[in-house]
């Protein structure tokens, strides 16, 4: 009988079901040949003995950690302030890998150096796969990790195309804009403004090109200000549309969050909305529901998106063959800004 301060090994499991060492191994490790009689009576040692595999030991042996890796090139300032974005695809990419039994490694990764960091950890085969979110400008790491063999998997289209290319989870950015603007225009609005997201990013680049094309082909122009995605520089990105254009009538912000710093500067501007200027933001975090007045948004899935680059990573670490793209719709919620 094992005391109780000694850890139950592999050969005391192995004398209680009655079976050599390495059979012990083969159906600890989910080996699926070995015949079920033989693996009920190890199952059953190790429920006897309160057996605990060595992860360091069996992942020598399986080449798998069963981690998988979300990394955000953002500080932790920026991804645990009130961008509902980053909660969101953590959320889904929890959810998703909890049920597939797989270990999440949240990985933030805001400067040169911890980016660093980042490619040694992950090029090192410290897990089995890795994801991507909120990623600037052209990235090599994806593709190096790809290259390697390391199965990867983006949210939002990777910048520059690589070699190989590296698979994504995006929205319909573009279209969702277009829509934005369709709407505003349907409501009878002439000098629609846009503030637009980081051109380093491809999300911020998309939703300024669904805004641009829906205006061209009305024959209106573009009043474009740039913000970073946050509340503050939407604040100040408002202020610069009316000072350059005080005229304008509407406004398509390209996230939530901007808008909601949108909204607090045409309040103290002393323009009403939607009366004076219309207002649809893009996300659909839950601050939309609640600005005053409540946002006009398009809807992108965001947890949708974490669950999707987990299904995509793991159909491809199994070896199967996904679609370079998948891209997830949007849908335009109507409420009382525009």
């Amino acid at each position: 009988m094992t005391s109780a301060r000694e850890r139950p090994t592999l050969e005391a499991v192995a004398r209680r079901a009655g079976v050599s060492r390495a059979t012990v191994s083969r159906v600890v490790n989910g080996s699926t040949t070995v015949a079920e009689p033989i693996q009920e009576a190890v199952r059953q040692a190790v429920r006897e003995l309160g057996y605990v595999p060595n992860l360091a030991a069996r992942s020598l042996v399986t080449q798998r950690t069963d981690s998988i890796a979300l990394i955000l090139p953002e500080s932790a300032t920026r991804v645990f302030s009130d961008d509902q974005f980053f909660p969101g695809i953590v959320r889904g990419v929890s959810q998703e890998l909890e049920a597939a039994d797989k270990q999440l490694v949240l990985i933030m990764a805001g400067s040169a150096a911890s980016y660093d960091r980042v490619e040694r950890y992950t090029t090192g085969r410290h897990v089995d796969g890795v994801m991507f979110a909120s990623m600037h400008g052209v990235d090599p790491l994806p593709g190096i990790l790809a290259r390697i063999g390391i199965p990867v998997m983006c949210s939002g289209r990777p910048m520059g195309r690589g070699t190989p290319p590296v698979p994504y989870v995006d929205v319909d950015s573009v279209g969702g804009a277009a829509q934005a603007v369709r709407h505003l225009l349907d409501a009878g609005r002439q000098r629609i403004a846009t503030i637009a997201g980081p051109q380093d990013m491809v999300a911020g680049i998309d939703r300024l090109a669904g805004y641009r094309n829906e205006l061209k082909g009305s024959r209106r122009r573009s009043i474009v200000a740039n913000g970073d995605f946050t509340r503050e520089s939407g604040a100040i990105a408002m202020r610069q549309l009316l000072e350059d254009d005080p005229a304008l009538d509407a406004v398509f912000v390209a996230s939530d969050l901007m808008a909601h710093g949108a909204l607090r500067t045409l309040r103290e501007a002393g323009r009403r909305v939607p009366e004076d200027v219309a207002v649809v933001g893009f996300d659909d975090v839950e601050i939309a529901r609640y600005t005053d007045p409540p946002l006009t948004t398009v809807r992108q899935p965001i947890i949708d998106i974490g669950r999707e680059m987990v299904r995509q990573l793991l159909r491809i670490a199994q070896g199967e063959e996904v679609e370079e793209a998948l891209i997830l719709p949007t849908e335009l919620v109507v409420r009382e800004s525009a």
